[in-house]
């Protein structure tokens, strides 16, 4: 049952294009802002708890994004998950200021950070346990200018042109790593969901990264066919059955 709230990030998993494309206004943007998605999680058709994904200003003119994760009660009784992913990006794009993972489940707890470069005069990316674990308090990495987070650059992957057949090649920093990733655009097709019915252009992300993306099987993810490119819903097939997060509601 935890892989369904490790897939509940698999929102989050894009980053660096050619710079052109990282000062677009953000102001342009077709995605709403504010906007909050709500999914229902489950594994084999069974409820298992709920995720959200938001988006809204910051008021330093970039972004605040936030994903969670909630265990269902009966779950929580001997599993209990509450996990948080906020990104804060720098003004005007979707490159990352900072980033910060909160994660709760069961016996298991995190808290680790990264703060990029340009935040605080900072020259390096720092990555930081704010746990304070012996050795893995804080460390330095070079990062690509205009690197992004796994989260804030799923939001900016909503705003290309996604062409069936042609695959996307980008990058992130996760895992104390670069690390590149190939997002196949595979298909278009309707699909029904408690917040409507949509056309969408289905994805799939190819992961090797190690951490928050650690690939449990193939994940993939229905975008709104149109401009908005809203998530509606994700689907994993994993050691023992399958996982699925479907979109409830979506507010502004």
């Amino acid at each position: 049952m935890k892989y369904v709230f490790t897939f509940c990030f698999l929102f989050l998993f894009f980053s660096l294009m050619p710079a052109g494309f990282l000062c677009r206004s953000a102001y342009s943007l077709p995605i709403a802002v504010p906007e909050k998605l709500t999914y229902e999680l489950s594994w084999e058709g069974v409820y298992a708890g709920t995720s959200t994904l938001s988006i809204s200003r910051d008021g330093n003119g970039g972004y605040r994004i936030v994903s969670t994760a909630k265990s269902a009660d009966y779950i929580s009784v001997f599993y209990k998950v509450r996990d948080m992913i906020e990104s804060i990006t720098k003004p005007n794009t979707f490159a990352s200021a900072s980033y910060r993972i909160e994660s709760h489940e069961g016996s298991h707890v995190k808290d680790l950070g990264v703060i990029f470069p340009g935040l605080d005069g900072r020259k390096v990316t720092a990555y930081i346990d704010y746990l304070g674990r012996p050795g893995k308090q804080e460390k330095d990495f070079k990062t690509p200018a205009g690197v992004m987070d796994p989260l804030s650059s799923f939001f900016y992957v909503r705003t290309l042109p996604l062409v069936v057949g042609r695959p996307v090649h980008v990058t992130i920093f996760d895992d104390e790593k670069v690390w590149n990733v190939e997002v196949q655009v595979l298909r278009k097709e309707r699909v029904q969901t408690w917040a409507g019915t949509f056309n969408t252009i289905v994805i799939r992300p190819v992961m090797k990264s190690s951490g928050i993306f650690r690939r449990h099987g193939d994940i993939y993810i229905w975008l709104t066919d149109d401009a908005r490119r809203m998530p509606v819903m994700l689907e994993s097939k994993v050691k023992i059955g399958s996982i699925k997060a479907v979109l409830q509601k979506v507010s502004y």
